[in-house]
């Protein structure tokens, strides 16, 4: 169970890393690459706070976001353990892992990228381990960002309240690797939970039983 679930994080974020470390050494802020016509597209963008490009407020709020990311790893590596020693399906540890793959790799980016990349501009591309230092400090870099699926774009109509009239696009945000499995096996948990935990649940039903057979023949 505990390789299996050291083998997922690792996949993930050795995907993540290669990708954004390709991105940020060869892409210049705001530039595009075609994935898939117009609804599938690689567009570099960096931000300094959560998922899905939102932000955090100020220096302060960063620093609180990045440490509670690492104080969530190390709660989520203790409890993928302690699950792993229950015998737990693994279909519940794979999603444990893929939250704990995700965090970790935002976390990478916000405690190393400052470091030993320098700034990404519109105009330049940055360069890994500059002679003058990274343009960030420990705990300070920005999350690359690049996935974009702007899938639907329209207008809406007149009568819709409050927005008619206005263009809409879906799927707007931009996202990454790590955010993307931090999504799926948060999702996978919630649409799976019950057939997940079932059958932790039925363990103890058969001790429950022979306990109220116990009791009856005591009687």
């Amino acid at each position: 169970m505990l390789k299996k679930s050291f083998l997922i994080v690792f996949l993930v974020l050795l995907a993540d890393q290669a990708l954004k470390v390709w991105i940020k050494t060869t892409m210049t802020l705001g530039q595009e690459i075609s994935m898939a016509g117009d609804w599938a597209i690689l567009h570099f963008t960096e931000n300094n706070g959560m998922a899905f490009g939102m932000q955090f407020a100020g220096d302060y709020g960063k620093l609180a976001l990045s440490l509670f990311r690492i104080v969530a790893v190390i709660f989520l590596g203790w409890y993928i353990w302690y699950l792993a020693k229950r015998g737990t399906k693994f279909g519940v540890i794979a999603c444990f892992s893929l939250i704990m793959a995700g965090a970790m790799g935002n976390i990478i980016d916000s405690a190393f990228y400052g470091m030993i990349f320098s700034e990404s501009t519109f105009f330049d591309v940055a360069g890994m381990f500059p002679a003058g230092g990274g343009y960030s400090s420990f705990l300070h870099g920005k999350v690359v960002d690049m996935l974009y699926f702007p899938v639907l774009q329209g207008t809406y109509p007149q009568w819709f309240p409050f927005l008619g009239g206005q263009e809409f696009l879906f799927f707007r945000p931009v996202f990454n690797i790590s955010d993307s499995a931090i999504t799926t096996g948060v999702l996978s948990l919630i649409i799976f939970e019950r057939k997940f935990f079932q059958g932790q649940e039925e363990k103890g039903k058969p001790d429950e039983i022979d306990t109220k057979e116990e009791s009856g023949a005591l009687e």
